[in-house]
């Protein structure tokens, strides 16, 4: 009976041992790479696992990459995948590019894939272009016409400058001021419409892609459609603000006009009021004069015939009547 359980702890620690093994040592990756024609050592398996790096993502990649005909090391996959790049990605590119005749080396396939762009993506934009949508782009003719222009640009990747170049919304945000640039230059937005196609010729001669991760095949103008009358609603707010700044204007005078007026009320009752305090000296004067003797009888009729008159000639004036003798006093 103890041999029998010595015999079986025996069995599953062998298992265990074994597990262990296969573990560490992927046997199968290695047979895999033997029969491929691919020089992987057993103790170079053993030390990726050291490293913590999985064999499946070096050994797989490659075996691929042998079959395709390509130079690539186990150093080389094994750097970039410690790095942080994506090994599988890379080596489909750099088949891709080596069907294709593209000339990548694996150093810039990873500098790409490590720059965060996905370089087999680029590879294919290579061989098929691209083809980017712009927004509407509102543009303004120089007889103030909008004319609202959707554009296509057609683009193929520029591999020697994907590390460091300006993506797509800069090719669109160019496109559109290229645009707007070219309208805003025609006399009419009529001569747009005859020749569309200037506006591609022109746009695509000024060099849009410099700079860009990409090379800019064709513009082609999709849709243009007219928009509004901006001189015409340019000139209407003017003239709304001119008959605004006129109302204010007169608002102004208006208001100094009556401030005038009041002024000039308040100036004459101020000047009839020294009147009635004049006139009331009057009779003060008129009894002085005749106790000193300045003034006799005859003096005093006269001066009452020229008053009255005087308020006769007031009351006919303001009445509109004829005028009438006055009476005299004897």
């Amino acid at each position: 009976m103890g041999m029998l359980l010595g015999s079986g702890f025996t069995l599953v620690l062998i298992i265990i041992l074994a597990i262990l093994f296969l573990h560490f040592v992927p046997l199968g990756l290695w047979i895999s790479a033997i029969a491929a024609n691919v020089n992987v050592g057993i103790f170079t398996l053993v030390g990726m696992r050291l490293r913590r790096v999985v064999p499946q993502k070096i050994v797989l990649p490659l075996i691929k990459a042998n079959k395709a005909g390509l130079d690539v090391s186990v150093n080389q996959l094994e750097a970039h995948y410690l790095a942080g790049g994506n090994v599988d990605r890379v080596v489909d590119a750099l088949i891709a590019a080596h069907r294709a005749q593209i000339p990548l080396p694996f150093e810039r396939s990873a500098a790409i894939d490590l720059a965060g762009r996905d370089v087999l993506e680029a590879v294919q934009m290579s061989v098929n272009p691209k083809v980017i949508e712009t927004p509407v782009v509102s543009a303004v003719a120089k007889n103030g016409i909008e004319l609202r222009i959707k554009a296509r640009v057609t683009v193929r990747a520029n591999i020697d400058r994907l590390v460091g170049g300006a993506g797509e919304p800069t090719i669109i945000a160019r496109v559109g001021e290229g645009i707007v640039t070219t309208v805003g230059s025609a006399e009419s937005h009529t001569a747009v419409l005859e020749s569309p196609d200037e506006i591609s010729k022109t746009v695509l001669g000024k060099g849009l892609d410099a700079g860009t991760a990409f090379e800019i095949l064709s513009i082609d103008i999709a849709d243009v459609d007219v928009g509004r009358n901006i001189g015409a609603e340019l000139m209407t707010d003017q003239a709304e603000a001119d008959k605004r700044i006129a109302q204010a204007k007169a608002e102004e005078r208006r208001a100094m006009a009556v401030a005038k007026e009041q002024e000039m009320k308040a100036y004459t009752q101020e000047m009839e009021a020294k009147v009635v305090e004049a006139q009331s000296e009057v009779p003060h004067a008129i009894a002085e004069a005749f106790r000193s003797g300045n003034l006799g009888v005859m003096d005093y009729y006269n001066l009452k015939n020229v008053q009255a008159d005087t308020e006769m000639r007031g009351a006919i004036s303001r009445a509109g009547a004829p005028p009438e003798t006055p009476p005299v006093v004897k």
